[in-house]
């Protein structure tokens, strides 16, 4: 059987789904299962998934555009401001490996063996002649674009990474970006060079595609924390004040989609609240993107529309398929959860079929989310082995 539902265009966060979805009645062969009192379940779902404390971000409940960006901004600004010195000792709890080890982004190689890693403190910089000489304190938003060594800007953890002391050089000041002939190639796949991204032609740094969502959730923090307080800030190729030109916005949300948070910037985020006191809504809650950004600057090639999504058979035994409409986009990210807020499944996908293998999954009710602009679209999927 093929379960259908319609979902409204003003259904447009998870908060909505549950307090409306309240029974789904569906049936397989002969018999008709009805399940009622879903909504708690729902709404229990609604706190693990945005991975808060309760209540931190309740002053943005229902909120969009620029509503919603100051009323974040609200939430994590005025943060505790640490010095430069103390980044040292503070990324040993920001960013340490689990054996121990200092987490380079731009030289750890995530599915393989990087050619060079780093003790703590052992091996910061110092002078360095080339890659793998020593490791120092990367402004992934330079601080050129903010005015230098001005505070909490300077020090701020969200920003700031120890990366390989030479590749750091290498990146400069210039924006993140797209390259399709690099000039120079660092050991795990970083880039520099001219910028093959629509809306911009000049030297960029690519990161690798493990890495892109980190830097992009990154500077979405930056636009939200520093919004209103960057008149006087220099600015960049990339950002006017804090917030990213409308190439590197289209750049950074499509990077954010194919790149979704990690259990690393989960447990960054966790450690840096408690130095700083603030968080990074974007990786608590990945729907901020599209609710902020998402009609801006024509990004609707970002979205997944309303119209009607199928999920078929559903029961579902083996293999769940689910079909979204013809005017599907390149990306939107696909996530399913059980009752108990466990991730069963997060990617990203294109097309208007994917299909799901279930046969691991436990009999059971789970939540169907797909994400893109300006909503989170939800559906139940049912496992029935």
């Amino acid at each position: 059987m093929k379960f259908k539902i319609n979902i409204n265009e003003g259904d447009s966060s998870l908060t909505t789904f549950a307090a409306t979805f309240t029974m789904l009645r569906w049936s397989k062969k002969a018999s008709v299962v009805k399940v009622l009192g879903m909504t708690v379940y729902f709404t229990m779902l609604v706190v693990i998934l945005q991975g808060q404390s309760a209540g931190y971000y309740d002053q943005a409940a229902g909120l969009t555009g620029t509503a919603l960006q100051q009323a974040l901004h609200d939430i994590i600004d005025n943060h505790t401001s640490v010095t430069y010195n103390d980044l040292w000792d503070h990324f040993h709890n920001t960013d340490k490996k689990s054996d121990g080890t200092v987490w380079d982004m731009y030289s750890d190689i995530p599915s393989g063996t990087p050619l060079y890693t780093y003790i703590f403190i052992a091996n910061q910089c110092g002078n360095y002649d080339s890659e793998a000489d020593c490791y120092n304190r990367e402004h992934s938003f330079p601080k050129s674009w903010f005015g230098g060594e001005v505070t909490p800007m300077y020090t701020d953890l969200f920003h700031l990474y120890p990366t390989d002391g030479y590749v750091n050089n290498k990146r400069d000041n210039y924006p993140f970006g797209t390259t399709a002939a690099p000039a120079w190639t660092s050991s795990n796949g970083s880039k520099l060079g001219a910028c093959s991204y629509t809306g911009y032609s000049g030297t960029v740094f690519e990161p690798v595609n493990a890495y892109k969502g980190d830097f992009a959730r990154t500077y979405f923090y930056m636009a939200v924390r520093y919004y209103g307080e960057d008149s006087a800030w220099p600015g960049s190729d990339m950002v006017t004040g804090s917030q990213p030109k409308a190439w590197a916005l289209r750049m950074l949300m499509e990077w954010d989609l194919a790149d979704p948070v990690s259990q690393k910037e989960r447990d960054r985020n966790n450690a840096v609240y408690t130095i700083q006191g603030n968080r990074n809504p974007f990786i608590d809650n990945t729907s901020y993107v599209d609710l902020i950004w998402g009609s801006q600057n024509g990004l609707k090639d970002y979205a997944v529309y309303k119209e009607l999504i199928s999920v078929w058979p559903n029961p579902a035994s083996t293999i769940a398929t689910i079909e979204l409409p013809e005017q599907h986009y390149d990306y939107y990210r696909i996530r399913i959860v059980n009752i108990a807020g466990k991730v069963m499944m997060d990617k990203t996908a294109s097309g208007n079929l994917v299909s799901v293998d279930v046969t691991t999954y436990d009999t059971g009710y789970y939540i169907l989310l797909i994400s893109g602009n300006n909503r989170v679209l939800s559906l139940p999927l049912i496992v029935a082995h």
